[in-house]
Formats: C-alpha cells, sequence, structure tokens
C-alpha cells in the first residue's frame, strides 16, 4: 500500500510538471482550418495535456481518457454555409483582390465578435479556469488576442498558410518584398522581374493600408466593447510567444524565421490506413492507373458551370484510366471509367501505388498531401490561396496549372494538360524529389509542435526568443528616421558647402575686378 501511494505521488508530481492547461480559440468555421486545429490540439492531448478547443466544429476521435473539453461555438458553421450560398464560389476571385480579401475579412470579423459575446465563452470565462497557454489561428481574428491578456499567459499563433504579412509583424519577422511572395501573389523566387517585384509591393502595400486603417481598428473596437479594461490592442497583438508555421521548404521557398518561428508543414497528415475494400480492389486491378479527382471540402464539384462540367466529363470519358471524383450528388451521363462519391478517404487513396494523377482546386492540405505522397498535380484553382499554391506547384515542376475562371480553361486544354502530366515523367520525378526533402527531418512535425509548444510553456512565455524589431514603429524598423536625418545632414553639408564655395569665389572675383580697375 505504501509503494502503491509512493508511485501516485509520482504520477501526480510528474503531471504537475509537464502536463499543462491550453486552451485554443478557432471560431473559423472552414473544414480545412478545422483539421488544422483539430489536428494540433489532438497532438497536445496525446502528448498528456488538459486540452480546452472552443470552436465551430467539433473535434472527432478524442482519444478516450484524455483531458479533452470541447465548447462548440453553435451556429458559426452554418452561417458560414450561408454566407457561402450567397455567392457563387467560382465567382469569388472574378471581383478582385481587395474586394475578395475586404469580404473575406468583414465575414471573420463577424465572427470575432460573435465569438467574445457567446454564451459558452462567457461561462467559460466567469469559471475562473486557469491557463498556462493560449492557442489561436491567425485570420483576421486580432480582437481574440485579449484571451492570452485574460489568463495572463503565453499566446502561440499557428499560421495555416506559412511565414506571411498576417504574422510577420507579430513577431518582428523579416520580409524583403523584392522576394517573399504575399500570401496570395504565389511564388515567383525563379522570376525576380520588376513586374513580379512591383506586383507584390503592391499586394502588400494594399493589405498594409486596409489591415491598419480599417481591419485592426474594427477589431480594437469589438475587442474594447466586449472588454473595456482590456490594454491596446496594437500591445496585444505583439506579445507573441510563438509562431508555428504550417509550411517547410521542401513545401514553400526558403524565407527568413526569427528564432519563435517553428516550421511544422504538414504536421496534419495522418499515416496512410487500409482502403475500403470497393475503393482498393479498383486501386490495385487498374492496370492504367486511377485518377483522383477533388476539389476540396468547401468547393463543390456539383456546383460547377454546366458547361465546364459536360467538358470535364467528355476529358475523363476519354481516358483509360479510371477516375474517382468527389462529387456530391447523382451525376447523370457519366462516363463508364468515373467513379463517383460524396467522400474519399483522401490521404489514403493518394497513398496507393497506382494513383498518377490528382486534379485538385490547390488547397494547402490537399497540396501538402500530394507532396507528402509523391504525386503530380494538376491545380484549378479557384479563390483565396489556391492561385498561390498551384503557382509553386507549377515553379517546382511538380504540376500544371489551369485557372477554373481562366479563359484558358476548356476542353482541348485541360485534356493537354492531364496527358502530358500522364505521359512525361519529369512531373513525377519532380514531386518524388519533393518529397524526400519533405520526410528528411530530425522529428515528425507534431513533435516538433509539442515540443515548442511545452518550451514556451516551461520557460514562462520564452521572452529571450522574440527580437527588439517587434518593438519598433515601421519608420525605426526600416530606418526611416535614421535615413531621414542622414539626408538632411548631407543636405546640409552640401548647402554648406555651396554657400561657403560661392562666398569665395565672390570675394575673389571682386579683387580681380578692383585689380583691372587699378591698372
Amino acid at each position: 500500500m505504501r509503494i502503491l501511494n509512493i508511485l501516485l505521488l509520482i504520477v501526480a508530481f510528474s503531471c504537475q510538471s509537464q502536463c499543462a492547461r491550453i486552451l485554443g480559440i478557432f471560431p473559423m468555421p472552414g473544414i480545412s482550418h478545422n483539421i488544422l486545429t483539430s489536428k494540433l490540439m489532438k497532438g497536445l492531448v496525446m502528448a498528456g495535456h488538459d486540452v480546452t478547443m472552443v470552436s465551430a466544429i467539433p473535434m472527432k476521435d478524442v482519444p478516450e481518457g484524455s483531458n479533452y473539453t470541447d465548447i462548440l461555438l453553435d451556429g458559426f458553421f452554418d452561417k458560414m454555409q450561408e454566407k457561402m450560398l450567397e455567392h457563387n464560389i467560382f465567382d469569388m476571385n472574378k471581383n478582385g483582390f481587395l474586394v475578395m480579401l475586404t469580404r473575406m475579412t468583414e465575414m471573420f470579423l463577424e465572427f470575432s465578435n460573435s465569438t467574445l459575446y457567446h454564451p459558452k465563452v462567457r461561462k467559460l470565462l466567469d469559471s475562473n479556469q486557469k491557463f498556462d497557454a493560449v492557442i489561436l489561428e491567425q485570420f483576421s481574428n486580432d480582437a481574440l488576442k485579449v484571451f492570452a491578456h485574460i489568463y495572463d499567459c503565453p499566446l502561440i499563433i499557428l499560421s495555416s498558410v506559412g511565414p506571411n504579412s498576417w504574422v510577420n509583424s507579430l513577431v518582428g519577422n523579416a520580409a524583403p518584398v523584392s522576394y517573399a511572395a504575399h500570401i496570395l501573389k504565389g511564388d515567383f523566387s525563379k522570376d525576380l522581374s520588376f513586374l513580379n517585384r512591383a506586383q507584390n509591393a503592391f499586394f502588400y502595400l494594399a493589405e498594409y493600408l486596409l489591415n491598419e486603417y480599417y481591419i485592426l481598428p474594427k477589431h480594437e473596437e469589438i475587442m474594447h466593447q466586449a472588454f473595456p479594461n482590456s490594454p491596446s490592442l496594437y500591445d496585444l497583438r505583439t506579445n507573441v510567444s510563438l509562431v508555428l508555421l504550417n509550411s517547410h521548404t521542401s513545401l514553400y521557398p526558403a524565407l527568413p524565421l526569427v528564432p519563435n518561428m517553428v516550421e511544422i508543414g504538414g504536421y496534419f497528415v495522418d499515416s496512410p490506413q487500409k482502403l475500403p475494400s470497393d475503393l482498393l480492389e479498383v486501386l490495385d486491378s487498374s492496370k492504367e492507373g486511377v485518377i483522383y479527382f477533388s476539389m476540396g471540402s468547401n468547393i463543390k464539384s456539383k456546383d460547377m458551370p454546366k458547361d465546364k462540367m459536360e467538358f470535364i466529363m467528355n476529358v475523363l470519358g476519354r481516358l483509360k484510366q479510371k477516375v474517382f471524383w468527389k462529387f456530391e450528388e447523382d451525376l447523370p451521363g457519366k462516363p463508364k471509367n468515373v467513379i463517383i462519391k460524396k467522400w474519399f478517404p483522401q490521404q489514403d487513396i493518394l497513398a496507393h501505388k497506382n494513383i498518377k494523377l490528382f486534379i485538385t482546386h490547390g488547397g494547402l492540405l490537399s497540396t501538402t498531401e500530394t507532396i507528402y505522397h509523391g504525386v503530380p498535380i494538376l491545380a484549378l484553382p479557384v479563390f483565396g490561396d489556391q492561385d498561390a499554391n498551384a503557382d509553386r506547384a507549377v515553379y517546382n515542376g511538380y504540376g500544371l496549372k489551369l485557372g477554373f475562371n481562366d479563359p484558358e480553361f476548356n476542353e482541348a486544354n485541360f485534356e493537354k494538360a492531364i496527358n502530358e502530366l500522364l505521359t512525361n515523367p519529369k512531373y513525377r520525378e519532380s514531386v518524388q524529389m519533393k518529397s524526400k526533402l519533405y520526410h528528411d527531418r530530425p522529428e515528425t512535425p507534431m513533435k516538433t509542435a509539442t515540443y515548442w509548444v511545452d518550451y514556451v510553456i516551461r520557460h514562462k512565455g520564452a521572452p529571450h526568443l522574440r527580437v527588439a524589431g517587434v518593438r519598433l514603429p515601421w519608420y525605426k524598423y526600416y530606418m526611416v528616421d535614421v535615413l531621414g536625418f542622414t539626408i538632411m545632414i548631407v543636405l546640409g553639408i552640401v548647402v554648406m558647402l555651396k554657400v561657403i564655395v560661392k562666398k569665395f569665389c565672390c570675394v575673389g572675383k571682386g579683387n580681380s575686378r578692383r585689380k583691372v580697375k587699378t591698372n
């Protein structure tokens, strides 16, 4: 009995020293975003932490016996679906970069505001619980950074799209506009032309002005309405201990990172599982291989314009390969070689050796999974960062791109791109090389994530990792004040020299004139 008590004390002490109470706040109701956030929180649960997750979609497959609490933001997911139906998702990019960005930020501002007042969130705040860290996904939700202040604990940011302008300013990370592509610009690291750099500068400038003079003031307003005694948002938003980046140099071009930015790209990818028998039979028996076609979780293939759906079916029906097409309803006139389902186990399908090509919308999760498994892609980007992800595939040689709303996206070009990807081995060779780079790491991305979360908790926010630049306003960060002062000094010296030279020259001319008169 005495030995048992000693063991229980050891276990209790071990849990107190290693287990932390972590609060995750993720109001974004997108399915792909939920995959990212729930996988991270599940990894922390499995690492032994006591996790509370506030989200629009509940976590699936919660480990039994774990210390996990789900706080569901009722109605958020339905609201998101309503907003998606208000606009034809296939036409979102037609309105231009600024219009799309403004619409997105207004929608996320509404979700942030609703989170601050949600009855379940208020109940959590009234419960006087304590947390050792707060984790947020950075997605136009700056008002929610007040929770780290309320609980007086480190703030950890998850960036679902790697290093970008949304997170660089939070930690003072350098992002030279000359080569660090904007989140919606895509990779132009192999073509640093004047046009590309000018476009990139415009994207950065437009977003900065929108953020500084519209988005942040709005978040400041709603935060102080909900919590009047909170500090300035401009102080809270840079009080960041750690940024976890869903990126890796096998996925993104190499970019500068400050010490408290850590790459965990692909942490959400699971090891392949056994496929359902009907799918496995098709994959194993297909001599010409199988093509997998999915437009992701938010974009529904059934909502495609009829003309494009028809020529897509025409092309797919002429292929020798079988085609798995994620399609959300019955498809009249479906070719015999096409198999449709509302849902496919995407990761497990991509892992099969007979998958020859992945036709995708170009979402980051899908492009990461295709690199993980080494499958070339044909990207049909529709909106958001999909265009940029598709550009990276083209630049790195493991895919081709046909913008869904591009005039060049027609039957002939669609068929030409598929045949090129199926017959030219260079695309598979390139993606296989990328896959080797992806897997060549000292430890798994999830282990990296849990280590650094533990690290900042152990070291009380790890302030020693933060660079001094995060405290500087932009004109000091970019040395504008020093440059301006230097220019003023140089101009002053030039003016003084000019006056002195003029004075001596005038004196010399005066003496010469007097000599001439004397003569």
